[in-house]
């Protein structure tokens, strides 16, 4: 028999670690390999597109990977795919079916049968069967259609599926030794990244979580199952030589076990390749000292740390059942923050029980004034199989029936105030997330009563204008932003030092075409600009064999600017200085991407007016 499993990503950088890891497991339960094969797709695709190559490769068994972001479209190709090939079996798994099974297969009579919870051992199992003729579909008259199983298949974990009349549940299954699952990723060294190539690499070092998060799937197993040390080590080795550019660890709560996390981050430390970045979900209240203090001899970019705060309230996180230490977090926070080479994120969940519009706001300020990389507004999903669905009609909560199931209002908070927070949402990501306009949003946020009050202001003018409904260049953002700063009296009487400023924002990335209206006259200084790539220039690029003036003036760019930006990026004081800087986009910060930049004092060039 031949069983195509079929993945559906976000993105094309995505890749989808639960197909390969079915198939590697059922390839070392004797599987033969030449009869599995995965196809991947994105959800931009059209659904006619993926219909015609799934038909092309033909398959006995049709196993569909389903969850939040791409179950509309699962389900689209499941239901269609059952009319094109009304003989092949059509099997489901994956969180968004696997706490439903039973009324799922009610509501869909074109599919077969659910895998539920972890599939590496259901499958094996299930492939063993069909192979020895243990497991057979039979159709009837009327087109419905049921399984001949065995005793020995009936007594499989995980399963729902049609018998007779009547739906079969034989509950979620579990892997529980995670060392008998092979490694997703043979081969990377020896025949290349293959479909890897270009895409991020999701990795497991374990499986469960500690907490008891009621929004979380990962609650429902508190049962918290681990690879072991040494196979982690020698697999993340394989990463390491092949020199790809992220891996993605999926642990829920990587530093749950502390022995564990930094076993492993010791390893990366002394084997850094210099290239390879590794993204890790932690708890930031659980960080050792030992941990923070190897994270200050690590490369800037090799690691990077995603922190779910979600709230600050703590009859929030009571009622959710979150358990962390606020001050602990922070503390770690601030002190992963000044080593200077760790990218962290914060995260938010609006629409959480307990929490209002106002007292969002407040979690939302605390968060901010932290300066994290990225700060993530998320709205509350209401899973299937978590307590906070359980518990909907005790919070007045209610919540999209199809996937992403996201809140629509609650006893706290209505549709409106979820609307407002929508449109901050697309301000933070446009403005701040982006990094573009990082040291901006460090001077003129504290000029608002909090970081709350300036994106909300932002985001209701920026509504009132219509923008929200159009797309902006680049150097349109740049004036949009400018525009709204300029209703802020205190920002518009000083003016030019927060155009210095927005200036040095718009250039420390990327040599810009474009330069903003507000900018400076250029031409002034054109002249002295070219004198000083001639006669001084060569000193400022020692390492670049055979300088010639017109490159480096292509690959960096000079602006003259009227406060001191030196004392403004180190102390942020803001004080009137003429001043020239030199962007060398060839020297870019591996954490920030920006360019190594130069200053020189008293309105000078070196070298300027030289013959």
């Amino acid at each position: 028999m031949k069983y195509l499993f079929c993945a559906v990503n976000a993105k094309f950088i995505h890749s989808n670690p639960a197909v390969y890891s079915l198939k590697a497991y059922a390839r070392s339960q004797g599987i033969p390999e030449a009869q599995m094969v995965i196809r991947e797709y994105t959800i931009n695709q059209y659904v006619d597109e993926i219909l015609a190559d799934l038909y092309e490769e033909g398959m006995d068994v049709l196993i569909l990977s389903c969850y939040l972001w791409n179950a509309r479209h699962v389900m689209e190709i499941g239901s269609e795919y059952r009319k094109i090939d009304p003989k092949v079996q059509i099997w489901l798994g994956g969180p968004e079916v696997s706490y439903d099974g039973a009324d799922f297969l009610r509501a869909n009579p074109w599919a077969d049968l659910v895998m539920q919870g972890e599939g590496e051992e259901t499958f094996a199992a299930l492939a063993g069967a069909c192979e020895a003729g243990r497991l057979q579909i039979q159709t009837g008259l009327r087109g419905d259609r049921t399984f001949l199983m065995s005793e020995e298949c009936r007594k499989l974990p995980g399963l729902v599926y049609r018998s007779g009349d009547e739906i079969a549940d034989t509950g979620l299954s579990r892997v529980d030794d995670l060392d008998s699952i092979p490694f997703l990723y043979e081969g990377l060294l020896d025949h290349g990244p293959g479909v890897f190539e270009n895409r991020i690499i999701y990795y497991e070092s374990s499986r469960g979580c500690p907490f008891h998060c009621s929004y979380c799937l990962s609650s429902v197993d508190e049962r918290v199952r681990f690879r072991s040390l040494s196979l982690v080590l020698r697999e993340l080795e394989v990463f390491l030589k092949a020199r790809v550019q992220q891996v993605k660890f999926v642990d829920r709560t990587f530093n749950c076990r502390r022995d564990h996390a930094l076993g492993i981050w010791k390893y990366l430390a002394d084997h850094d390749n210099g290239v390879t970045n590794f993204h890790f979900e932690i708890a930031g209240d659980l960080l050792t000292e030992e941990a923070l203090a190897l994270f200050e001899t690590m490369r800037p970019g090799l690691i990077q740390l995603e922190i779910g705060l979600q709230s600050t309230h703590d009859p929030t996180l009571s009622e959710i059942d979150r358990r962390m230490n606020m001050d602990k977090l922070f503390q770690n926070f601030h002190a992963v923050r000044q080593t200077g080479n760790i990218h962290q994120h914060l995260d938010l969940i609006a629409g959480l029980p307990h929490e209002g519009y106002d007292r969002f706001g407040q979690s939302f300020s605390r968060a901010f004034i932290f300066l994290p990389d990225q700060l993530q507004l998320g709205f509350l999903k209401v899973l299937k199989g978590t307590r906070m669905r359980e518990k909907a009609a005790e919070y007045d909560l209610v919540y999209r029936e199809q996937a992403p199931y996201e809140v629509i209002r609650t006893r706290w908070m209505d549709y409106g105030d979820l609307i407002r927070l929508k449109r901050i949402s697309q301000i933070l990501e446009i403005w701040y997330n982006s990094g573009q306009y990082y040291y901006t949003m460090k001077y003129v946020v504290p000029f608002y009563e909090t970081p709350f009050v300036f994106f909300e202001r932002f985001a209701d003018w920026y509504h009132e204008r219509g923008y929200d409904r159009l797309n902006h260049s680049r150097l349109a953002k740049c004036h949009i932003l400018h525009d709204f700063l300029m209703t802020h009296e205190e920002l518009a009487a000083d003016r030019e030092s927060l155009e210095d400023i927005m200036l040095y924002d718009w250039y420390r990335k990327e040599k810009s075409k474009s330069r903003p209206d507000f900018a400076p006259d250029y031409e002034p200084y054109k002249e002295e600009y070219k004198s000083f790539y001639r006669t001084a220039g060569d000193r400022l690029f020692p390492d670049r064999a055979g300088y010639d003036s017109r490159k480096a003036a292509a690959r960096s760019h000079i602006e003259h600017f009227r406060i001191d930006m030196e004392a403004f990026l180190l102390y942020g004081e803001v004080r009137p200085y003429s001043c020239f800087m030199l962007f060398d986009y060839e020297d870019l910060h591996p954490l920030t991407h920006a360019a190594r930049n130069l200053q020189w004092g008293d309105g000078e060039l070196p070298g300027a007016g030289d013959s």
